[in-house]
């Protein structure tokens, strides 16, 4: 009896350690989506000041200001045990109606709440282009930013549902540094473009 209770605390002690390690590449990620935030950040901050400074040279006429459009949409995360996506309700505003696809996109790349796993903070977003009904994005892909087979999906479901919202959207077609790739991370097998239906 007292060797079966010896084995069964061994096992029970190899299953925590297991489960707990498990869990470790998950963490950092979240704190690489910090980091996406402050070079999201970064990026935005040049952007806003080259406006101020065209209103300044244009003097009080202000016209990019009245240009800058606002659009509520919805965006997706996962859970830190990366086992279903989360939808959640954000902002977004941009210039011109060629970037609203870039911004939505990059709602992908920050949760709101600690709670919520960014599937896109590591990646580089270049850009989203619509031409045709189909949305072209060109993205950079970190080795950091490469998941395991089911956060890949999760990812990829994450990026159709945030582009499909849109009606206009009939596909989206995923580059990765300016070439078609057969996968996006190595696990899901990607379709030049993923069609709506």
């Amino acid at each position: 009896m007292n060797r079966k209770s010896y084995f069964m605390g061994v096992l029970v002690l190899l299953l925590a350690l297991s489960s707990g390690c498990g869990q470790k590449p998950q963490a950092a990620p979240n704190a690489g989506a910090g980091n996406a935030e402050t070079n999201q950040e970064n990026v935005q901050a040049p952007n806003s000041a080259s406006p101020q400074d065209t209103d300044s040279a244009q003097g009080a006429g202000g016209s990019n200001q009245p240009q800058q459009k606002t659009e509520q949409i919805d965006t997706y995360f996962t859970d830190d045990q990366m086992l279903e996506l989360i939808k959640v309700s954000r902002e977004i505003t941009y210039p011109a109606e060629e970037d609203k696809y870039l911004a939505a996109l990059k709602t992908l790349q920050t949760p709101s709440d600690a709670n919520q796993f960014s599937l896109w903070g590591k990646v580089e977003l270049h850009s989203a282009d619509f031409k045709n009904g189909t949305v072209t994005v060109d993205l950079a892909l970190p080795d950091e930013a490469r998941l395991g087979a089911g956060g890949e999906a999760l990812a990829l479901d994450a990026l159709k549902n945030t582009l499909f919202q849109f009606n206009e959207v009939q596909a989206i077609d995923v580059l990765v540094d300016g070439t078609p790739v057969d996968t996006l991370m190595g696990h899901v097998e990607l379709t030049h473009p993923m069609s709506r239906n």
